[in-house]
């Protein structure tokens, strides 16, 4: 069985998904000799299905899946992890401002923790990150909300790194009915909601997005967001997997 599938959502990164697919497979191939990565291309606008196709000829480690339409980062990622049969499946911003090789000890911490779920966190300690003013007081803001709203015991469910174990992460995703930017937050709501071990790793963070497109969050975002985090939390109050079964917590 392959050890890990990288699972990276593409919308309109243009020629620079090429390059990005194949530093993912430099960094990732250093530290693990069996490995995946689906690049899911999410109804990019640009040549981005292209340059996909284009990385995965020139190294079979690469497999891409595409469709027309725009249908939101977490259809993506659901989409592509669903696709993954390997022990761990991750999912990766592939803009790579969060560099692939601190998979490598993403994995390390799930095998000797017996963790389900591993997360990258930019409030950890030792996170080492350099991104807009706005963007922490967003972070921060969101992190209360959520610990308000659901009692989730992580500081961050935002950022763009996270690995499971495939044999847990399928029950969530097939649980899942969010697909835009409230995605991560049912991903983990869930998660603890079937006691999953979650830990949260330290990540280093290079916001390089220009002057003109600092974000991609925008004020019609966040509102999106608290509008499904309630719809999250009024889906979690009746939720459960058949048979009732939520799992026992892990040690």
């Amino acid at each position: 069985m392959i050890k890990l599938t990288v699972v990276m959502p593409v919308y309109n990164e243009g020629e620079r998904i090429y390059r990005n697919l194949i530093e993912t497979v430099t960094q990732i191939e250093k530290f693990c000799p069996s490995f995946m990565i689906i690049a899911v291309n999410d109804g990019s606008s640009d040549e981005s299905k292209q340059e996909i196709e284009r990385a995965s000829a020139s190294d079979s480690r690469i497999k891409a899946i595409s469709y027309d339409e725009n249908r939101g980062k977490g259809y993506a990622v659901r989409r592509g992890m669903l696709a993954a049969r390997s022990e761990y499946v991750a999912f990766l911003d592939s803009d790579l401002e969060i560099p692939p090789y601190l998979l490598e000890s993403f994995l390390k911490s799930a095998e000797e923790e017996n963790a389900d779920v591993v997360i990258g966190s930019k409030m950890h300690k030792d996170s080492k990150i350099e991104y807009p003013f706005l963007r922490k007081i967003l972070s921060y803001g969101y992190y209360y909300f959520m610990k308000i709203l659901f009692g989730l015991k992580v500081k961050d469910t935002q950022t763009g790194i996270k690995l499971f174990r495939t044999e847990k992460a399928v029950p969530v995703l097939k649980a899942m009915k969010t697909s835009r930017f409230s995605f991560d937050i049912e991903l983990l709501a869930i998660s603890a909601k079937l006691n999953y071990k979650i830990l949260e790793m330290p990540v280093v963070v290079n916001f390089s997005r220009n002057k003109a497109n600092r974000s991609r969050i925008r004020i019609r975002s966040i509102f999106e967001m608290i509008r499904d985090s309630i719809r999250i939390k009024f889906y979690l109050s009746h939720f459960s997997l058949p048979g009732g079964d939520y799992g026992k917590k892990r040690s």
